[in-house]
């Protein structure tokens, strides 16, 4: 967290609910425990549940006994493939006033499925730019989210309250800073920094793997190899789901990706100039802005304004929450 975003008050004594103990289910599951926070976990998986009591979370059979906790916040941390059928089962048994929220790095086919589902009056998404590329129970780790940057995802139906239980419970106990934008946006530039880097990755890694000088060339790999393929080394078929689950905005992007690399071809091949596409890059070369130094917004939630888009429209120019208050969120 920098030091211009203070964490807000009130989330002290929230509980939570956590469905989906792997990498990050898990580590926001262990970090809210470390906090102090009632938290109860379920996983679809035998090994996982055991795995968790052994770290000290308290772990219910199922679904419905998460609900049955009746927690303020009822996080959705499954793979995006089984989001659709464990939020049918979720509206199933969900009770009195408990907040959806989820860490699906894609918040358009999330808020279909929870939608679909009858959750939407619930539903607020989020999603922590936290992770590696590794998964399961056993990477999971508080630290991971140290600082993180959270997207929290509204639209036109978001409800007020809900909205501000989720910004108290991600800059609160859970330590994020964030941008509140549509899902639109998010899923835009998470294609952009996330998605197409995650295809990339994969494909350099292929492009090795059938190369006749495969072995000789892995044996001299180093820092460069590594860094530009450490994504292509999570499970091949989370980030297959990622990519498939936001197609339209990673398509459109690998079309710029292709058209950019066809014309370096042709200048390779044919001896011409490359310094453009090496240069092209330079207005973003820099360190990045940390974020929560610009001028203070206030965004008061009142029912009879357009607070959504305002909010929203602040995220997409780069504002972050700084604090939560009863009636109104302040961004800088």
């Amino acid at each position: 967290m920098t030091a211009d975003v203070v964490p807000s008050s009130g989330a002290d004594g929230l509980r939570v609910g956590v469905v989906g103990l792997g990498l990050v289910g898990g580590s926001v599951a262990r970090l809210l425990h470390e906090q102090g926070l009632d938290v109860t976990a379920h996983d679809a998986t035998a090994t996982t549940r055991a795995a968790a009591r052994a770290a000290g979370l308290r772990v219910v059979g199922d679904v419905a006994d998460v609900c049955a906790a009746e927690p303020d916040v009822l996080v959705l941390a499954v793979p995006l493939r089984a989001m659709r059928s464990v939020a049918a089962e979720v509206a199933r048994h969900v009770r009195g006033a408990t907040v959806v929220t989820d860490v699906g790095s894609v918040k358009g086919a999330v808020r279909d499925a929870v939608r679909s589902a009858g959750l939407g009056s619930r539903y607020v998404g989020a999603h922590p730019m936290a992770g590696t590329e590794h998964s399961g129970f056993e990477a999971s780790d508080p630290a991971m989210l140290d600082g993180a940057r959270w997207a929290v995802t509204v639209d036109g139906t978001t409800r007020r309250e809900a909205l501000v239980t989720v910004l108290r419970l991600v800059t609160g106990p859970l330590g994020g800073t964030v941008h509140v934008l549509t899902d639109e946006v998010h899923d835009e530039s998470t294609a952009l920094i996330s998605h197409v880097p995650h295809v990339l990755a994969t494909e350099l890694l292929g492009v090795v793997a059938d190369a006749p000088v495969r072995d000789v060339a892995l044996g001299l790999a180093a820092g460069s190899f590594r860094d530009a393929t450490r994504v292509g080394r999570t499970d091949p078929r989370r980030t297959e789901a990622m990519v498939t689950d936001n197609a339209a905005w990673v398509a459109s992007a690998l079309r710029v990706v292709v058209r950019d690399l066809e014309q370096l071809v042709a200048a390779l091949e044919s001896n011409a100039p490359v310094g453009e596409f090496f240069d092209r890059p330079e207005p973003v070369r820099g360190p990045v802005r940390a974020p929560g130094g610009g001028e203070r917004l206030r965004v008061d939630l009142d029912e009879a304004g357009d607070w959504r888009t305002a909010l929203s429209d602040a995220g997409a120019r780069g504002a972050v929450v700084v604090s939560v208050e009863d009636g109104a969120v302040v961004l800088a």
